[in-house]
């Protein structure tokens, strides 16, 4: 019985550090996502297209918030140029373009006990001191998620004419294929 009851104050005694040491390891862990890699929506992030007319298409990648813009639009492009050669077309042009940005925040503003001062503990009186982290509530750390979206025309040889907005497809699979990463098996 006694055992027990010694057994029992010494994981009573270590939870708060182990608490404590799990409350730090998160963000840390968090922080180690990787980018979304280029594959079609799954959950809320890869990437997406819907026709709207025979030759228009809405096409749009969400990237998570490890993935950072320029990887969001280039993913973007390469998913028009894509769906121009399914489509048996050479070019696109891109009609309308947009970048989403949603920001969330979070803020580590106290330490998980919350105040100052000393606290009772365990079975045997042990103390341990417990203190109070204040940042200031200016001091929120913003965490950045974009989707970009394009209205595309594809099209032959007649597209090219408009050689400012023309995309060819082949091309753009070509340059932009080196930087595309695919999902591991």
């Amino acid at each position: 019985m006694v055992m027990e009851q010694l057994g029992f104050s010494i994981i009573r005694m270590r939870f708060p550090a182990l608490l404590l040491i799990a409350l730090i390891l998160l963000p840390v862990l968090a922080g180690c996502a990787s980018p979304t890699p280029y594959a079609p929506l799954s959950e809320r992030f890869g990437y997406k297209d819907s026709s709207i007319e025979s030759d228009r298409y809405r096409v749009s990648f969400s990237g998570n918030s490890a993935t950072d813009r320029e990887t969001v639009e280039t993913y973007l492009l390469y998913r028009a140029a894509e769906l121009t050669r399914e489509k048996g077309a050479d070019y696109f042009i891109v009609v309308e373009r947009d970048v989403e940005k949603t920001d969330r925040y979070l803020n580590y503003s106290y330490a998980p006990f919350g105040y100052a001062g000393y606290g009772y503990f365990g079975y045997h009186g042990g103390y341990y001191f417990r203190h109070r982290i204040y940042t200031g509530p200016d001091e929120s750390v913003p965490i950045s998620r974009y989707e970009a979206i394009a209205e595309i025309v594809v099209g032959g040889p007649e597209l090219s004419g408009n050689k400012a907005d023309v995309y060819r497809a082949q091309e753009v699979i070509e340059n932009l294929g080196p930087k595309i990463v695919r999902p591991k098996s």
